[in-house]
């Protein structure tokens, strides 16, 4: 197959408008910057927490709906051994956000932080914060791999347009116009993307349904026609799997930056609310064309189209479901806008990614421990070369996605069980300190290793009830994840209290105290150090973790 030229020449322009936007919104990151009276880091990393609520439910909405939510949603239900009932992303991400919108909004977004990861360092100091970083960083890293290669699969699909290439320009755009702009850059391509991809997807829906090989869709829901019934069933071994799954997902997204980012750039507590609860919505409507084009493939006789058989399933290409349906089941010109719709959803996810990673690193790492003199100039230029560094480093893996997409789906699991535990305590619990956090940490990645990892061919040393054996390999059927998280959260609270308790009676010398449990610095609720973010510039964490006087 030759390369479709008008495909490529349509992306091209796509690519070309996000560029300009990413340009245009950089100089109103200038213009605010002056009038600003926050640093220049601090308009780059959260817009100098100027983001109204139109654009934040744009760009909150854009970050989440990327490669990975519309390709593995279609590939779910498509998928005969699971279905319907276990694409579970639409109906787990609106609760992510819903619960971010109830819980999380008001303690991050009212101290005035910079980066999630800012409570940890005023409570706990540099080195147990820099500890738990590195989950985080390395998530982010992967994520940004494992979405470019899917990208680079999808172009090279539709338009046979080398993968490569594909995936070194949608990184050059997407580092460039985060480079330039920042937080700014980010929010304004994504309103364009995010609209991109929600005309393009349901343009595409009406072609897929009427497509002469296809079966209606309402006929197959229940009933096997070319294949298993595309709602699925849970049967009563697996609910354990599917419990475990759906926290995963549900609350996995909580211990994300790039989440917290959005919030955190919001003008005022309520508005970070209001983005959160209109972002749970959004998010489950974009999510449903991709649930439609999975129904329409898994109801399709593949030997009436031009991809014959055996199916993509019997030839192991489920994954990429929906360029195929795409390709295959509608017209070139509407496929060509699914493409672009698949592309606009990664760069919206892929640039979040980027700026999330060098605001972790510039921030809590380069500014807290590398270089606590550091100017402002030279935290933005940190700031910069971090992106480039991550954006790299995600294309480089982004060519091995075989060994990335395991370790991708590994960091995830270890950001539930680990971090996740860790940023409820230091947010709503006073009582958790240093010694629960670190026995904590000790005590999630432990259980979380002995519980084994088939993807990474990794034999489980704890059997929990359910356990199978399927092709050589065990696979965990019980909610070990979420076990792992609550234990990890009961042994935070726990060792804490222990600690605390041993050293206010006396039962420990305060000078073994490493903690430094009794000082103002490390006081439990953290208020002593971090005042309520107001109106009348009052002073905040970030005024304090931003400070770059000597």
């Amino acid at each position: 197959m030759a390369v479709n030229i008008p495909g490529l020449i349509a992306v091209a322009v796509f690519y070309m408008i996000i560029l300009a936007i990413g340009i245009w919104a950089s100089r109103k990151s200038k213009q605010v910057e002056k009038k600003s009276s926050g640093t220049g880091t601090e308009v780059t990393l959260v817009a100098g927490r100027n983001i109204n609520i139109f654009v934040g439910i744009f760009t909150m909405t854009a970050t989440w709906v990327g490669g990975a939510y519309i390709l593995g949603t279609s590939a779910a239900v498509y998928n005969p051994k699971k279905g319907l009932i276990w694409a579970l992303m639409p109906l787990d991400f609106a609760l992510n956000f819903l619960l971010a919108g109830f819980f999380f909004a008001k303690p991050l977004r009212g101290k005035g932080y910079v980066t999630m990861m800012d409570p940890f360092q005023l409570k706990y100091g540099d080195g147990l914060t820099c500890t738990l970083l590195i989950p985080a960083l390395i998530g982010d890293l992967l994520w940004v791999a494992c979405i470019m290669a899917g990208l680079g699969g999808t172009i090279s699909m539709i338009l046979d347009f080398s993968s490569f290439y594909s995936i070194c320009i949608s990184a050059a755009v997407a580092i460039i116009y985060t480079i330039l702009g920042g937080m700014f850059s980010v929010a304004y391509t994504d309103i364009i993307q995010l609209v991109f991809i929600f005309v393009s997807m349901w343009m595409c829906v009406p072609f897929l349904m009427v497509n002469p090989a296809s079966t209606d869709i309402t006929l197959t829901a229940f009933n096997g026609t070319f294949q298993a019934p595309w709602v699925g069933t849970l049967e009563p071994e697996d609910l354990g799997l599917w419990i475990d799954e759906f926290l995963v997902l549900s609350l996995g997204g909580l211990s994300y930056q790039a989440m917290h980012q959005r919030i955190l750039s919001a003008s005022s507590v309520r508005d970070a609310q209001v983005i959160c609860f209109a972002a749970a919505g959004f998010s489950f409507i974009m999510g449903i064309p991709s649930l439609l084009a999975g129904a329409v493939a898994a109801s399709t006789d593949w030997n009436m189209t031009s991809y014959g058989l055996p199916s993509p399933y019997d030839r192991g290409e489920a994954g990429n479901i929906l360029p195929i349906a795409l390709q295959h089941l509608t017209p070139n010109l509407v496929s060509i806008l699914g493409i672009g719709a698949i592309a606009a959803a990664v760069m919206s996810s892929m640039d979040s990614c980027l700026l999330a990673s060098a605001s972790l690193f510039s921030k809590n790492i380069y500014k807290t421990i590398i270089r606590k003199q550091a100017s402002d100039r030279e935290l933005q230029w940190v700031i910069k070369i971090s992106v480039t560094v991550v954006g790299l480093v995600g294309m480089g893996l982004a060519f091995i996605e075989d060994s990335v997409l395991p370790l991708w789906i590994l960091s995830t699991d270890v950001l539930y069980t680990v971090i996740l535990p860790q940023l409820v305590c230091v947010l709503f619990f006073p009582v958790s300190n240093g010694y629960g956090a670190t026995g904590g940490y000790i005590v999630g990645v432990v259980l979380r290793v002995l519980s084994g990892e088939p993807l990474l061919h990794l034999p489980p040393a704890i059997h929990f009830p359910g356990c199978r054996l399927i092709d050589g390999v065990y696979v965990q059927y019980f909610p070990y994840r979420s076990l792992t998280m609550l234990i990890a959260l009961c042994s935070i609270l726990l060792i804490s209290y222990v600690t605390t308790l041993l050293f206010e009676r006396g039962l420990l010398s305060k000078r073994w105290d490493l903690s430094q449990l009794g000082t103002d610095d490390h006081a439990p609720d953290g208020c002593d150090k971090v005042k309520a973010y107001t109106d009348n510039n009052q002073p905040t964490a970030s005024d304090q973790l931003l400070d770059t006087k000597c």
